[in-house]
This record gives structure tokens, C-alpha cells and sequence, in this order.
């Protein structure tokens, strides 16, 4: 009988948030880099990628500034950024699972 027995795996995706929404702490992965508003172009984008905001990249956000808004300190590998809140609605993240 044991050898009937099948083990299934079903992974759950958590969904996709910006990283802005995420809590203080909170670990999760870049999604993608996107035009939030239209006060933001190709120029913003193309800077929060060469910072290390790409694809599959992970990241926590640590801590948000006076009042809970700017800046948003956020560590990729070993480098801590400070984000304005505009280039944070940029960034689609998927939370960890815990």
C-alpha cells in the first residue's frame, strides 16, 4: 500500500502587491518595474533597474520615514535604498510566503 501512496505539492501565490503596500519588515520579490503615474518615464524606470529593482530579485522593506511615508528604506542583497514614495508604487512585489 505504501508504494500507492503519492505526495502532492500545491504552491500557493500569494498575490501581487506594490511595494509600497508592503509592511515594515516584510520580505518579498521584484515582479516587475512599471509607470506608476505619468510623473514617472522611462529615464525613473530604467534607474530603480540599475539599482537592482529587476525581475525575480529579492528584498525587504524595512522601515518607512517620518509620519509612515517618505523615505522608504528598502535592502537589496547588502544595499540599503531610500525610495520617494512615487518610485516605490513603481515596484510590483510578491510577498513572501511565511
Amino acid at each position: 500500500m505504501r508504494d500507492n501512496l503519492i505526495l502532492t505539492c500545491i504552491r500557493v501565490d500569494l498575490p501581487i502587491m506594490l511595494l509600497n503596500e508592503l509592511a515594515n519588515g516584510a520580505h518579498a520579490t521584484v515582479e516587475r518595474v512599471v509607470a506608476a503615474s505619468g510623473d514617472v518615464d522611462a529615464v525613473a524606470l530604467r534607474r530603480l533597474g540599475e539599482l537592482g529593482f529587476i525581475p525575480g530579485e529579492p528584498l525587504q522593506l524595512l522601515r518607512r520615514g517620518p509620519g509612515g511615508r517618505e523615505p522608504i528604506a528598502v535592502l537589496i542583497g547588502e544595499t540599503l535604498f531610500g525610495l520617494r514614495l512615487l518610485e516605490a508604487q513603481c515596484i510590483e512585489v510578491r510577498p513572501a510566503s511565511t
